[in-house]
């Protein structure tokens, strides 16, 4: 589709290594997307919020990540014509398109956050000791996705924007156990504001 007279891609869930499938298998849409030629990518997330300051319902920008999974979608021979054999990810997440989000989301009321995404592999929610060990790493959320498919588009030159919806607190800091359908109507509620930072975002980009 286009949005302001610019094509758009968009694509509905994704596959997760959890559920076992091969990394290649997981980044393959990012690939497709750029040979049609898809220089911004915008991915969200369900994440646990670390950060004190972070509640459910809660919209942050990804200003970096920490990926403790185990994985890597780059690991095997290098595919050359998709990009260098050892990306540079000192800029996962370009500061210069993230005032951009946030600058949308204040045209419309809706504050951003910001803050360090940890990918742990799941399917498992974290443990409290997990969680006191992410908060002390530096961590400010926490999840089972998006970071291969941010790895793989630095790897193919493409500029990323994150945003997490924070549905539920991180194990430990709350007394309530973790409820797998309370974290998708959490996100599902608060990801519809995200739709028009994103339009907005969308149409300001050069």
């Amino acid at each position: 589709g286009t949005v302001r007279g610019r094509s758009v891609v968009a694509l509905s869930g994704r596959l997760h290594a959890y559920e076992g499938y091969p990394m290649q298998d997981v980044v393959l849409p990012i690939r497709v997307m750029a040979l049609l030629g898809v220089k911004t990518l915008f991915v969200t997330n369900a994440s646990g919020g670390i950060n004190p300051d972070f509640h459910p319902g809660d919209l942050v920008m990804i200003e970096d990540h920490m990926n403790l999974s185990g994985r890597n979608p780059l690991v095997g021979p290098n595919l050359n014509q998709l990009g260098p054999r050892f990306p540079d990810m000192s800029e996962a997440y370009p500061q210069a398109l993230r005032e951009k989000l946030k600058a949308a989301g204040a045209a419309h009321g809706i504050t951003l956050k910001s803050g360090v995404y940890c990918w742990l592999l799941g399917p498992t929610y974290e443990t409290p000791a997990e969680i006191r060990m992410l908060s002390r790493l530096g961590g400010d959320m926490v999840g089972m996705s998006t970071v291969p498919e941010v790895i793989a588009a630095c790897h193919l030159g493409i500029r990323v924007a994150g945003v997490a919806c924070i549905t539920n607190y991180a194990a430990g800091l709350r007394p309530e156990r973790l409820n797998h359908a309370d974290v998708k109507a959490v996100a599902n509620r608060a990801m519809a504001g995200f739709a028009t930072i994103l339009t907005e975002t969308i149409g300001s980009l050069e």
